[in-house]
């Protein structure tokens, strides 16, 4: 039998733990890259060129479709050396509408998980990125009802942790952060003394990735959101 871990709160991240989300930008700037056709560049040179317009507007603009298109439109002018016509900014808009328009979809077994871990512990779901955007996604993935708390919050790093602990009233160290991301869930919710479970998405975005300390104790790795079960 899996060792069962103490825990009195499980504190869940949303894009890419309990729904896709970051594959559907993939998808977007695959599309860009094509379009761009670039004559000297190629896709991976590109892409870093993108990577670091994007790391730039994260810091300053915060996260969501709105920034990611505007990062789309900022790399089409360094690397072409003008500024985008009203004609690219459309066709880039049409590149990213799905967007806008794409339908929640969660990661298999999320529900069935959720309605098991209710009946034992509190759920918080924590998620970070442009408000009204988030909260479309949250009102659409039929989730809500497993949750004490959503909280949307511009970003999630030590400060925000020990918010949400000082909110709720619990202790950091019988909560456990549940996340596919090491730099927003893992290491920030680590840092504030919590717990933290691992389940890495093969479509996390770049800028989410950091290194995690194989032997840290206090870090359980899953491959699977089902496998919570085995564990809580």
């Amino acid at each position: 039998m899996e060792q069962r871990r103490d825990a009195a709160v499980l504190v869940f991240d949303a894009d890419d733990t309990l729904w896709e989300n970051n594959v559907l930008f993939e998808r977007v700037i695959d599309d860009f890259l094509d379009w761009l056709d670039h004559p000297t560049l190629d896709r991976r040179e590109i892409r870093a060129v993108l990577d670091d317009i994007e790391a730039a507007n994260a810091v300053v603009h915060g996260y969501g479709s709105k920034v990611f298109l505007r990062s789309l439109g900022e790399c089409l002018e360094r690397l072409r050396e003008r500024p985008a016509t009203d004609r690219e900014r459309r066709e880039i808009d049409g590149l990213a509408a799905a967007l806008v328009a794409h339908q929640v979809e969660l990661m298999p077994g999320v529900a069935d998980t959720l309605d098991a871990l209710a009946g034992r512990y509190d759920l918080l779901l924590l998620t970070k990125g442009e408000r009204e955007e988030q909260q479309r996604k949250l009102d659409a993935c039929g989730l809500l009802h497993h949750f004490d708390a959503a909280h949307v919050v511009p970003e999630k790093n030590e400060a925000t942790y020990r918010w949400l602990a000082r909110e709720h009233g619990f202790d950091p160290a019988r909560a456990w952060m549940v996340g596919n991301s090491p730099k927003s869930d893992i290491l920030p919710a680590r840092s504030a003394g919590m717990n933290a479970v691992f389940i890495p998405n093969d479509n996390t975005w770049v800028l989410e990735h950091d290194e995690l300390d194989p032997d840290d104790p206090g870090v359980l790795r899953l491959k699977e959101f089902p496998e919570l079960l085995r564990h809580f």
